[in-house]
Formats: structure tokens, C-alpha cells, sequence
């Protein structure tokens, strides 16, 4: 579970309530382009609340009257939430739909442009967060401080729980699949995920437990800022050092699979013993034919801010790159009772 991975900053300095409303956990995904506004898809940009992704994707095809597969989304959305994402779905030949008469009382269609192509998963660029934090207690000067640091700092990128399902169960799971057991293909995959994802969090809380996981150490891998290019090892000098400082490029951790390790030295060395500590895990994810990936340790919220209406609620603002959570940001914060 994600409270039982180490802190950047000391633990949260709050105790509070999230989703006491779905109101509570804005989400607006960000893609990365505009629809094309001709072609054989629908682009909708729809609002869903108390939804996930999958019921809200099964109520547009029913509406469309084409198959469920046909759905395209660019990403997952939690349910306890309101939410503005974009789905794909294909365009019937010779007939139109009036997307105003969709009629849903937890899903919206805010908009619908024709589009070119079907949607796929992760074309999203990130995601905005607009997040309430309810019944807050704690010490609001270090929750400043903490805030303010998140703000400089970043924070370490862990796999929110949402990647581990209910209680952390998929990694059980995953380590019956590797057992033997059979699945159908979307749990398989799931559960794939969720064995890879174990893995970097590992490797993450070392790094942070040795207090440089936003620090490059000897044999590092780097990420861009809020891009997939990758690069090094290379030699530490004073202005990879600074480029790190600066919120440039990351140090990366390892997604398990085939291969060789790019990282070398310290930081090879250190991966290595992380993973070592599940090798049927390890196993698992060669044997499924998954080639060695990197994922950035830190993530930097952009445009961060806060206001406090009143001494018992914190509204938090800021925006994600694709593939990290909002959660992993909020656990360095606060520690959310049910």
C-alpha cells in the first residue's frame, strides 16, 4: 500500500477527508491534439461523475449503437470523481447522430467533432487537478512548508494504488498468473501492470530512503521533463547536476522486463537489489516477453497552488504529465481518513 512506502518530506503533516463529494476530485485530461473536424470517428469530449471509464464508454456505444470495443479512450479516470475526458467512437456510414439528445444522468457530452482516427490509449499529454481536501487537521504551517517544498522539489513518482487494486490485490494475483493460472486478457494485462508497477515503486523507495531519488548517483539514466526521449549513463558534471536542480530532466528507475539493465554502477547495483527481493515477480515479467523500459523517479507538479477557505478545507490546483498520480502528490500531504 502507498502508506507504507517511505516519504519525501518527513511524513504528512495533515489528516483530512478526500471525495466526500465527487466534486471534491476534478480531473480534466489534457490530449495531445485537436480534433481533425472531418472523418470516419467521433471525438467527444464528455463530463462523467460518480462514473469510471469503462461504465461511461458502455453508455456511449449503446447510445451509438456500435460495439464496446470500438471505444477509444486516451486514459483511465477514477469513479469517485468528476471528470472531463475524451472518448473516440466510429462514425455510422450514411447516418448522423444528434449527440444534444444523449441523455445520462452521470455522463455529459460537452462536445462532438468528427475525427479521423480512433483514439488511443495514453495520447494524453496529462491531466489538470482541481482537489478538496475536507475536515483538516494537522499543523497548517508545516502543510505550508510541505506544499512549498512539493512545489521545488517535485515529489517521488510512485504508482498510486489505483495500479494495485482493492487492498494491493493484483500483486497477489500477478503472482498466481506467473504461477500458472490463467486469465482473460484484459485482467492479464492488468496484472502485468500491476507486477511491473511493485517492481519501480521498489526501486523508488530505496532511493528515497538513501535521499537521492531527486539527485543523480554514478551509472543514472535521465528522462526529459515531460517527455519519453531518454538518455546516459553519461559523466555527473556541474551542469547535468544543474539540469536535475532545474526540473529539466529526471533520474529514471527501471520497468522490468528482458534485457540488460541500461543503468550501470551505483545505480545498476542498487536496482538490481531492489528487484532482487521479488524475483518471481522479476521472472514473471521476462517470461510474459516485456523488454526493459525507465519511468522517471520524481514528477514535478506544474503550476501548483493552494487556498484555505477555512481552517478546515485546502483547495489544491495543479497539473500532471501523463502516467502519474495525483495521489502520489497528496500522500507526502496528508494521510486521508475514510
Amino acid at each position: 500500500m502507498s502508506q507504507d512506502l517511505p516519504f519525501a518530506f518527513g511524513g504528512p503533516p495533515l489528516v483530512a477527508r478526500l471525495r466526500v463529494a465527487p466534486e471534491d476530485f476534478r480531473v480534466d485530461e489534457q490530449l495531445s491534439f485537436g480534433a481533425s473536424g472531418s472523418g470516419e470517428h467521433w471525438l467527444l469530449h464528455i463530463e462523467k461523475r460518480n462514473a469510471n471509464t469503462a461504465w461511461a464508454a458502455g453508455r456511449l456505444a449503446r447510445f451509438a449503437g456500435v460495439p464496446e470495443r470500438e471505444i477509444g479512450y486516451a486514459g483511465l479516470k477514477d469513479r469517485h470523481a468528476l471528470t472531463r475526458q475524451y472518448f473516440s467512437l466510429p462514425a455510422k456510414k450514411g447516418a448522423d447522430l444528434d449527440w444534444t439528445a444523449f441523455e445520462d444522468a452521470e455522463v455529459r457530452v460537452l462536445d462532438a467533432t468528427r475525427h479521423a482516427r480512433k483514439l488511443q490509449r495514453g495520447a494524453l499529454i496529462g491531466n489538470r487537478f482541481e482537489l478538496v481536501l475536507r475536515e483538516v487537521n494537522g499543523d497548517p504551517a508545516a502543510a505550508e512548508q510541505t506544499l512549498a517544498r512539493i512545489a521545488a522539489d517535485g515529489v517521488p513518482n510512485y504508482f498510486g494504488e489505483q495500479r494495485f487494486g482493492r487492498g494491493g490485490g493484483n500483486v497477489a494475483k500477478a503472482r498466481t498468473l506467473f504461477g500458472g493460472r490463467r486469465f482473460e486478457r484484459k485482467e492479464r494485462s492488468l496484472l502485468i501492470s500491476a507486477a511491473r508497477s511493485e517492481l519501480f515503486n521498489a526501486v523508488l523507495a530505496a532511493r528515497v530512503e538513501a535521499g537521492n531519488w531527486q539527485q543523480a548517483i554514478d551509472g543514472d539514466v535521465f528522462q526529459l521533463d515531460r517527455r519519453s526521449a531518454i538518455f546516459g549513463p553519461e559523466t555527473l558534471d556541474e551542469l547535468l547536476r544543474s539540469r536535475i536542480d532545474q526540473g529539466e530532466i529526471h533520474p529514471t528507475g527501471p520497468l522490468w522486463g528482458q534485457g540488460e539493465l541500461r543503468s550501470q554502477g551505483e545505480a545498476a547495483a542498487l536496482e538490481r537489489a531492489a528487484v532482487d527481493q521479488s524475483p518471481d515477480l522479476a521472472t514473471g515479467l521476462i517470461a510474459c516477453g516485456l523488454n526493459q523500459e525507465r519511468r522517471a523517479l520524481r514528477v514535478r507538479p506544474q503550476n501548483l497552488s493552494w487556498q484555505w477557505p477555512d481552517p478546515a478545507t485546502l483547495h489544491i490546483e495543479f497539473a500532471l504529465p501523463a502516467g502519474a498520480y495525483a495521489t502520489t502528490v497528496l500522500r507526502e500531504l496528508a494521510t486521508f481518513a475514510e
